[in-house]
Parts: C-alpha cells; sequence; structure tokens
C-alpha cells in the first residue's frame, strides 16, 4: 500500500494506492498516479483497478485537463494586431467606397459585383485572422511520455548532443516530435513553425492551416485592391484633375504606400509557405535542415527530411484530404500533434504490400 500527496491551489489530497505493477511499467505511471487519481476524484472518471489500464485511463485524463487551454486562449493588447487590423479597415473602405465607385460606379453592374468579391475575400482575411489569434497553436499535455517501445512509431527525435529523447527542462515535460518550447509564450508549441507578433500567438499545429490561408487571402485582397487603385486614376485621370480636392489625393498617396510594400512582403511570405508546405517542413525544422545537410556532406552522408512524404502528399497533411478545403479554416483532419507520418511508414507500407 502507498500513499501519494498531490497538490493544486493550496489544496492537498492524499491517495492510498494498491499496486502490483511491474517494475517497467511502474517507472512510467509512478509519475502520474497522483495527479490521475487527483483528476479521476475531480472528473469523476472511474480509476482502473489494473496496470494494464492505466495508460488508457492517463491519455483520457490529459485530454480532458488539457482541453480548455487548447480550446480558449485569452486576449490582451497588441500594437501589431491593432495596426493589422486598421490596415485591412483602411484597404476595404479605400477601395469599396473610392476606387471601385470611381472607376466603375458603386450602383452599377461592374461596380456591384467588384464590391460582393472583394468583400467576400476581405471577410475571408478577417475570419482567417481571427482564427490564427485565438486558436491555441498546440499544447503539450501534461502526461505526455514518449514510448519507445512502440512498433508502430518506429522513429523518435534525439538530442544532436547525447542522443537522449528531447525533455523540456522549462515545462517539465518531454517534447513530441517537431514540439519546440517557445520563449514568447513560455511553454512548448506542437509542431511549431514561428513566433508571430502580427497575430500575437505562435503558429503550430492547430493554427498553421488557418495562418496560411490568412496570408493567401490577404495577397489576394493587397493585389486586388492595388489593381482597382491604377484602374481607377487611369479611367479617371482627367476628372481627378478637375474635381478632386487634397484629401483624396491624400487617400490614394497612403493606399499606395500601403498596399505596394504589403502585397511584395506577402508574396514573398506566402511563396515562403508554400515552399515549407511542399516539403512538409517547419520554419524551424528548415534552418535545423540547412544544419543537418551540411554535417551530413560532411560526414559522406545524404540527409533527407523523415517527414517528405512527396508534394500531393505534405499538401493534404497541412490542408486537408479535400481539396475544395484548402481555402477554408478546417482543421478536424490535422490529428493530435504528438505524432507524424513519416517516410517510414511509407518505407514500411510498401514493405508490407510486397
Amino acid at each position: 500500500m502507498k500513499t501519494f500527496v498531490y497538490s493544486e491551489n493550496r489544496n492537498v489530497t492524499r491517495v492510498k494506492l494498491k499496486t502490483t505493477a511491474p517494475s517497467r511499467f511502474h517507472t512510467i505511471v509512478t509519475n502520474f498516479e497522483a495527479q490521475a487519481f487527483f483528476f479521476s476524484c475531480k472528473r469523476k472518471i472511474p480509476v482502473p483497478e489494473t496496470p494494464s489500464n492505466w495508460l488508457r485511463c492517463l491519455r483520457d485524463i490529459s485530454i480532458l485537463h488539457n482541453m480548455p487551454k487548447n480550446m480558449k486562449r485569452g486576449f490582451s493588447f497588441s500594437l501589431p494586431v491593432t495596426a493589422v487590423v486598421l490596415s485591412i479597415a483602411y484597404i476595404y473602405i479605400s477601395s469599396v467606397f473610392i476606387f471601385i465607385d470611381r472607376w466603375f460606379g458603386l450602383m452599377t453592374s461592374p461596380g456591384i459585383m467588384n464590391a460582393v468579391v472583394f468583400t467576400a475575400v476581405a471577410l475571408m482575411c478577417i475570419f482567417n485572422y481571427a482564427f490564427a489569434i485565438s486558436r491555441d497553436p498546440g499544447r503539450v499535455p501534461s502526461t505526455y511520455m514518449p514510448d519507445v517501445e512502440d512498433t508502430g512509431n518506429p522513429m523518435h527525435e534525439i538530442k544532436r548532443k547525447g542522443g537522449d529523447l528531447r525533455y523540456c527542462q522549462k515545462c517539465s515535460h518531454y517534447k513530441p516530435p517537431r514540439a519546440h518550447h517557445c520563449r514568447v509564450c513560455k511553454r512548448c508549441v506542437l509542431r511549431m513553425d514561428h513566433h508571430c507578433i502580427w497575430i500575437n500567438n505562435c503558429v503550430g499545429h492547430a493554427n498553421y492551416k488557418v495562418f496560411f490561408v490568412f496570408v493567401v487571402y490577404a495577397v489576394i485582397a493587397c493585389i486586388y485592391s492595388l489593381v482597382l487603385l491604377l484602374g481607377s486614376l487611369t479611367n479617371d485621370q482627367v476628372k481627378e484633375e478637375d474635381q478632386s480636392g487634397g484629401n483624396l489625393r491624400t487617400v490614394y498617396v497612403i493606399s499606395g504606400l500601403l498596399l505596394v510594400p504589403l502585397s511584395v512582403a506577402l508574396s514573398v511570405l506566402l511563396g515562403w509557405h508554400i515552399y515549407l508546405t511542399l516539403q512538409n517542413k517547419t520554419t524551424i525544422e528548415y534552418h535545423e535542415g540547412v544544419r543537418a545537410l551540411w554535417l551530413a556532406e560532411k560526414g559522406g552522408s545524404v540527409y533527407s527530411h523523415p517527414y517528405d512524404l512527396g508534394a500531393y502528399e505534405n499538401l493534404t497533411t497541412v490542408l486537408g484530404p479535400n481539396i475544395l478545403s484548402w481555402l477554408w479554416p478546417t482543421s478536424s483532419h490535422i490529428g493530435s500533434g504528438l505524432r507524424f507520418h513519416t517516410v517510414c511508414d511509407t518505407t514500411k507500407g510498401a514493405s508490407m504490400h510486397k
């Protein structure tokens, strides 16, 4: 008979447990026994009496314990986010009520059609931006433990020095594959790509697709608005010289100074993430891969990215299996973020079919 103590919010729970677990399993379970019992009482989950059901119980408790953290994210004031929101509002108002109106006339058929299309693009841009800000990028479960004896998962990421399993000293837990610690968010993020100040959030496993789709719609909106700006100038140049005042000229100058660099910067960013998506890499993995490739060439070996499954498979992994949903903020296909398909899985499947 053993007594474990688990403390949370100054409430101490003492639980007595009679266990007959083997020593190998005992080393895995004892780290979580007290916590599991605490949450099993709190969440009213039946406690397993046999060691064979402990891991399943711990996973269920981990999911319940981390679900509120994964689904909800607190809001705080951010100057870059405010600048992005104001820029979107300015570009939309100037494009619809000035550029389209002066080029086609807002009440004409071409004007209405362009206004509707631009509004749809702007709405998709806003929705995906809101999702990218509010959606948690992916939190490592507090009870995560890599299973080195799992034959179905032959690949585990290890440290470059020492060859040990990756462990985060700051978060006090093991790191799943492709997870990294963010110094800004002060926690580990699943499949972390980078921390983006423009969304005041990390770009990771759960919100990478909505971030990618937001950039797509942002590029479309900026180029569309720039075309409308140039079209309204060429079509209405004489009338502008006769009738327009200084305020209208100021709008055109500000819009040009805003749209040109935004179109260039966002197009470069989109091209970069299209490349990463086709390679099934994150920004962090790209930089790690450059070093790994250099070390492999230096040692006379060949390096290949273990998560590169081919261009189309990589696209479906990130954007989803249904092509029609690639530009929608859906994420039901992404999985838990604790395990990813690798080249080893593909090779193993091919060998089994022979």
